[in-house]
Order: structure tokens, then sequence, then C-alpha cells
């Protein structure tokens, strides 16, 4: 029986291969996607959802839903490596919607409609998520797991020194969902940025026509251009997408009850995650969270989701 899943994601290229390899995996059901602002604004964002679910056609459609970003976020900027429209600059042709649909309300119509069946899959601030405990009270008892890409378990970030990007961009809301009463399971940058890749992930794009093949041509190119000239590495992460093989495969990480929280208040702080590691603990596990990953198992599934997406979508 395949999984239900909500995919809750702010749509820049790591959101774009995850979703990808979801649409098109016939372990997953894909209920629904909702769009936050992140790693570019709320329009923006549900624009390039709307964008790629048209452009890979998957055969089950989801539900789409667009949701506001937060409502004080901090001025922080990743379009340098995303591209200003979040999508390398490819401008992908949508059609105008006359109306679009809450993405509060889509996600707790969904957990609703399937209680304890429905898995979130948080790949962008928390902020639709957090709303959605906010406005129903019910809604942390129906949820049957919420998997968390964000925060970082060494303390080291990759928009402050100390904080990563979805915690930072709206601490308030990772907050919110990380104190749920809910199960959740954190995959921090620390543990997903192990999984990198070169150039050669281009070699094994298949080389038949298809719509996933055409739209990686575009945007993993941008993607070592920007990695290069921005933070001087040749290889990328797909933070995302190792997010994803946690929700597939489990068995390739390793993972610890922790008790963490986030900084909502800091000056140089907001937006960090920070465990009870020590040697007496009196915080309350509230989490999973995941200590380390088979590089090797991560990366091939991600290439064999990629490749299973191409046949999928061959023309």
């Amino acid at each position: 029986m395949s999984r239900k899943v909500i995919i809750d994601c702010d749509p820049g290229i790591d959101d774009a291969i995850a979703l990808m390899i979801a649409l098109f995996d016939p372990r997953l059901d894909v209920l629904a996607i909702t769009s936050t602002a992140g790693n570019v604004n709320a329009d923006q964002a549900f624009t390039n959802l709307q964008a790629l679910v048209e452009c890979l056609d998957p055969p089950r459609r989801p539900r789409i839903a667009m949701g506001p970003g937060p409502r004080l976020a901090p001025p922080v900027d990743s379009t340098f490596l995303h591209g200003s429209d979040g999508l390398a600059e490819i401008h992908l042709d949508v059609a105008k919607l006359h109306q679009t649909h809450s993405a509060e309300k889509l996600i707790s119509d969904e957990v609703r409609a399937f209680p304890d069946e429905v898995t979130i899959l948080c790949l962008g601030p928390m902020t639709n998520v957090a709303n959605c405990l906010q406005r129903d009270p019910t809604f942390a008892s129906q949820v049957g797991q919420i998997i968390v890409m964000g925060g970082s378990l060494n303390g080291v970030g990759n928009v402050t020194p100390c904080a990563e990007f979805n915690c930072h961009f709206d601490a308030e809301g990772a907050r919110r969902v990380l104190h749920s009463k809910t199960t959740k399971t954190l995959v921090p940058l620390d543990v997903a940025s192990q999984v990198t890749f070169g150039i050669d992930l281009l070699d094994h794009i298949p080389k038949q026509d298809s719509r996933v093949t055409n739209l990686l041509n575009q945007i993993l190119p941008f993607s070592f251009r920007a990695h290069r000239r921005h933070l001087a590495q040749e290889g990328i992460c797909l933070n995302d997408a190792v997010a994803l093989v946690a929700m597939l495969q489990p068995e390739l990480f390793e993972s610890v009850p922790m008790a963490g929280d986030v900084e909502t208040q800091g000056d140089l702080t907001l937006g960090a995650t920070i465990f009870d590691q020590r040697t007496v603990r009196t915080w309350t596990p509230n989490m999973e969270v995941m200590t380390s990953v088979d590089v090797a198992g991560a990366k091939d599934c991600i290439i064999r989701g990629i490749i299973q997406a191409v046949k999928e979508t061959a023309e």
C-alpha cells in the first residue's frame, strides 16, 4: 500500500528534484503539495510549485495550495544559489489561476480525511504546519508523522554561523512544530549535507527525451555553477531530496530520540536548534533526530528516483 504524503516546500532547485522523485515513486501517494515563502517569496514559491506540477504532469496530480510565509521573516536571500526565480531562471510557463487555495486549510483537510495515515514532509520553513497546529487543536493528534529537513545538530548553520536556513527563516514556526505533540523526525543540515554530488551526476541522467530530463538539464548546471561561483564548491547538496530518502528508506539512517528546541529571540542565534546532550539531561525527548546517513545508499536512492522519473515522463 502506498504511503499518503503531503509535501510542504519553498520550491528551489533541491525542492524541485525532491518533488520529481516523489511524484513518480509508486511507494508514495502524494495527496497534496503546498508552498511557503523561503527560497523565494510566497507568490513566487506558489508559481514555482504550480509550474513544476504542470511541467512534470504526473499521472495522479496532487492538490496544490499556497501559504503566506511568516509575518516577520528575517532578511535572508538564497536566490544566489537558486536563481532570481528560485528555479535557475528558466521561467517555466504557468497558467494564471483565478483562485488559489490556502495551504493551511488544505493540509488540515487532508489530515482530517485520513487520520493517523498522513506523513507531512517539510522541506522549507515550517510556517504552514505551525499555522495548522495553531488553527486546529486536534491537528497534532491526527497527523501520522512529520519529517523535517531543518536545524543543525552540531550547531553550525548555513545562513548564519549557528542557524540552518529553514529554522532561521521562521524560528517561531519551527519552535511550534518541534514543541507539538506529534511524531517528528528531524533530518538536520549536518547529516543531509554529507550527501554531495559532483558534476558526474549529469552522467546518470538518461539521455532519452523526457520532461524530467529537460528540466534537470536546465536546473542542475545552474546549481553547479552557482555553488562553484559563490561557495567555491565543486559539488552540490540536495538536502530536500535527502529528507525524502529519510522517508522512503529510513534504514539508511541512524537516529536517536532527542530533546530539541529553537532559539526565537537571540540577535546572534535566531533559528539555532539546541539539543540537550548533557551527561545528566533534564529536557524530555520530543523527536527522533537523524545522526548519520549511509551516503552511498542515499545517493543511489536519489539517482534511482531520478531515473524512474525520467522513464515515467519520456516523450
